[in-house]
């Protein structure tokens, strides 16, 4: 954030959720990303004339899944519209995408920054299609459309955050919940989570806002965090120097560690929106609402309480076993079967998280699995290894993927606690 005590910055975040189904929105193209270029292309994703758009069930039962885990309303009755333009990367010269009569609408999503919690107003969550994709040689460009009509969920928060770390941390939260639902990967290094900043600055105080510009496609939230602080900076440079904000778009360079002008923005009116004929309203019952619901998981937000509520788990640890699903469930898994949370806890996020980090590893790589972390942690409580020894048979368990009692047995590490045993040996020393 600007150290300039005079300005407040405003900012709202469009995050692009790209949904993870096995075709496209409104074709049966795949949606496979190691394709080869324009591999997953069809009439209909190419924009030839005289083809018909089929609607994805399953992108509409993930937007709605979506919807209700941020708390949106649901609308009975969502409209498909054409937003019109030209780019090279658009072959129809149109996004079927939804403007007035969006499928979600007046949401929040809590989450915390700086150990302060903050919840913010999520305006829609509106259904689109992908755009192809620009590859740029020197002098020359090529397009590949094989993300051409991959469904999207298009989030838009409120103009609620006031700091670049909010919105990094909104942002990161967002991905954790569409991860959690199983609608999206998250993968913002294959474009699979693409984040749009809006930011301006008002005086302190003000109530009007200040002129809006839009940082486009920042793939990482750090980069989020870095553009947004340049962004904040240079807005306010401008009006100290008595020059206007001018409303654009512009691109975060992260080579230059700047924000860059792309082109002057346009607004809805510019884009001439209007329903799309070829396509019908998207009709939602309560019996779907209800069905949707009920299979929604336990949220981030709610399974961290619960791990400080229930097994009694510091906030610290509970957050950052919840901060991926696969893992709250590894430690879920490894303290039933050890009967001790903060020992899993322990070991999981000293000696487990270590070692992934140390080989790039996810946890639904590791070699070492909950049943055999939970054994290892219930030797170790019995007396029959010590904490020590146990650090010994985890790093054996790593390398060799072998489960406890077999590398205990095989390397005769069991702790002797038996004084008539122990007596026994030293006579037998002496």
């Amino acid at each position: 954030m600007s150290s300039n005590p005079n300005y407040e910055p405003v900012i709202g975040l469009e995050i692009h959720v790209q949904l993870k189904t096995a075709s496209k929105m409104f074709c049966a193209d795949s949606t496979e990303f190691e394709a080869g270029d324009n591999e997953n292309t069809s009439p209909v994703s190419v924009g030839m004339p005289g083809t018909l758009p089929v609607v994805n069930k399953k992108a509409i039962e993930y937007s709605i899944k979506t919807g209700l885990a941020l708390g949106c309303e649901i609308r009975k009755k969502s409209v498909f519209a054409r937003k019109n333009y030209f780019y090279p990367d658009l072959p129809k010269g149109y996004q079927i995408s939804q403007f007035d009569l969006p499928l979600c609408e007046n949401g929040t999503l809590t989450f915390k920054v700086d150990g302060v919690e903050k919840t913010i107003s999520i305006t829609r969550a509106h259904m689109e299609e992908d755009a192809g994709k620009s590859n740029h040689h020197g002098d020359y460009t090529l397009i590949n459309y094989n993300r051409a009509g991959i469904p999207l969920l298009e989030i838009v928060s409120g103009p609620d955050m006031r700091s670049a770390s909010e919105a990094a941390e909104y942002g990161r939260t967002m991905r954790q919940i569409v991860r959690y639902l199983d609608v999206c990967d998250g993968n913002l290094e294959e474009g699979s989570m693409r984040c749009d900043c809006n930011v301006s600055v008002r005086k302190k105080g003000a109530e009007k806002f200040g002129t809006k510009v839009e940082i486009k496609n920042v793939n990482s939230f750090r980069f989020v965090e870095k553009a947004i602080e340049y962004e904040i900076d240079r807005q306010i440079e401008l009006l100290e120097r008595g020059e206007k904000i001018i409303q654009e778009t512009r691109l975060w360079d992260p080579d230059k560690n700047k924000t860059v002008s792309m082109r002057t923005k346009e607004d809805a009116q510019d884009y001439r929106y209007f329903p799309d004929p070829d396509l019908l309203p998207v009709l939602v019952t309560d019996s779907m609402i209800a069905k949707f619901k009920s299979e929604l998981p336990e949220l981030p937000i709610a399974r961290a309480r619960r791990f400080m509520q229930a097994h009694g788990l510091p906030e610290y640890d509970a957050l950052v076993l919840t901060s991926e699903r696969e893992l709250a469930d590894f430690y879920e898994a490894t303290s039933k079967v050890c009967n001790n949370h903060k020992a899993a806890s322990n070991w999981i996020m000293t000696e487990l998280l270590r070692e992934l980090n140390q080989a790039n590893k996810q946890i639904t790589e590791s070699p070492i699995h909950p049943d055999g972390l939970g054994q290892l942690i219930g030797l170790i409580d019995a007396g029959t290894i010590s904490g020590k020894i146990g650090k010994t048979v985890f790093a054996e368990m790593w390398s060799s993927g072998k489960d406890p009692q077999t590398i205990i047995k095989e390397k005769n590490l069991v702790q002797i606690s038996d004084t008539g045993a122990v007596e026994k040996i030293i006579d037998e020393v002496m």
